[in-house]
């Protein structure tokens, strides 16, 4: 029988949760090492429920397995940046442009909440609560699109979009650069998006490249 915690959710599901957040906000840096006896010991769970977390998270592109010893946060390299970029950015772009054309009343309220969220996060200076409202205004955004196709696209890469934002520092900036998106969606101007889209991936980019470039300075 599965191991399940006691909100009724998996321990595996909820091991995952937990340990993908921590990657994401940087509680765990890259590189270091994920052992399940003390993570296990930690979250107060069995190794198995550890074990197919990072299985997961493996699956989802921000750990590597290493056989044979522990596994590691992953590192990304400025190709690895650069590759996820010019992916996103066409995906992305069709995903706001689509949101613009079909959304609903309901819809652009939850997105304009999202962004809501990530100011008041962005001006108490929360940098967990602005990246998390910012991916989630990306995540609306996707299932404003109505299509089925980007959606899935969009599934496979969502933790490393989530990894993205946690990498920007200028809080005011990106929820600026969202209002501005907001206001093109509300008024379904697509040309604009087309525009505004590229430019914005543009900017999370080079803080992800700008970060990377710290650490490998640092060492």
């Amino acid at each position: 029988m599965a191991d399940v915690g006691a909100a009724g959710e998996l321990e595996s599901v909820r091991v995952t949760r937990i340990l993908r957040d921590d990657i994401i906000l940087g509680r765990r840096a890259p590189g270091s090492r994920l052992v399940e006896r003390d993570i296990a010991a930690e979250l107060e769970v069995s190794r198995l429920p550890v074990r197919e977390a990072i299985r997961a998270l493996v699956g989802e592109g921000i750990v590597i397995a290493r056989p044979r010893t522990w596994a590691v946060v992953r590192e990304f390299t400025a190709r690895d940046i650069q590759d996820f970029g010019e992916v996103r950015e066409a995906i992305e772009t069709l995903i706001f442009v689509f949101a613009a054309q079909r959304h609903s009343d309901e819809g652009l309220a939850r997105l304009r909440s999202a962004y809501e969220r990530e100011v008041v996060a962005a001006e108490a200076d929360d940098a967990e609560g602005a990246r998390v409202a910012a991916a989630e205004f990306h995540e609306i955004a996707a299932r404003l699109a109505g299509n089925e196709m980007l959606g899935e696209l969009i599934g496979v890469f969502i933790t490393r979009l989530r990894w993205l934002f946690g990498q920007h520092d200028d809080l005011p900036a990106m929820a600026d650069e969202h209002r501005v998106i907001l206001e093109a969606v509300a008024a379904r101007d697509v040309d604009a998006l087309r525009v505004l889209i590229p430019r914005h991936l543009a900017s999370g980019q080079a803080a992800a490249e700008s970060r990377l470039a710290a650490r490998s300075s640092s060492r």
